[in-house]
């Protein structure tokens, strides 16, 4: 009888520790999927303030024609990755965007009536500002996906993680580490 009490007990304790793994994947889950959603919201504020500054650039710059396409090309294809919802063709996309939005704004110091433009200045803030955002929605995301990945992969968690179906995510990550920076803006000199 002493043996079934042990045995009944060793059940309890394996069904109890099962149901707190599992609750904890879901947590991590959900956290992730919360975190992508914030990084989403910051990449859609990103993508319009860009055409906002292509709109602003192309009253000042009309014969950099090449440079404005390249720009909105780039902004195109982040936000058809941004839609995609993936973290790896959404951080490459955003490299290119940001490697345009670079010789952008390389152009603009060629226009000192354009980075004195009221509007031109408070675009460039608001855009420094959502890379600000977007770098930490950055880091919080990756955090929670490397804490989900590693319980998905670790024993005990991984042997509750399998059959029901908890698969690993993607980072976020940049392949150039200089993207990690936010854009320099000089409006004054």
């Amino acid at each position: 009888m002493e043996r079934m009490v042990w045995l009944g007990l060793g059940l309890a304790l394996v069904l109890v520790s099962s149901v707190l793994v599992f609750n904890r994947l879901v947590q991590l889950r959900n956290r992730a999927r919360a975190s992508w959603s914030d990084i989403d919201v910051q990449l859609k504020r990103r993508h319009d303030l860009v055409g906002n500054l292509v709109e602003a650039v192309k009253g000042y710059a009309h014969h950099e024609r090449q440079v404005l396409e390249k720009v909105a090309a780039a902004r195109s294809g982040a936000e058809d990755a941004r839609a995609r919802g993936r973290p790896g063709p959404a951080g490459e996309a955003e490299e290119a965007l940001s490697g345009q939005m670079g010789k952008l704004f390389a152009l603009v110091e060629a226009y000192p009536d354009l980075k004195a433009s009221g509007q031109f200045r408070e675009l460039a803030r608001a855009l420094t500002e959502v890379e600000d955002d977007l770098q930490n929605a950055r880091r919080y995301y990756n955090a929670v996906v490397r804490d989900l990945n590693t319980r998905i992969q670790s024993f005990p968690d991984l042997v509750i993680a399998r059959p029901f179906g908890f698969r690993e995510w993607e980072f976020f990550s940049l392949q150039d580490r200089r993207e990690a920076a936010a854009p320099r803006v000089e409006l004054d000199r």
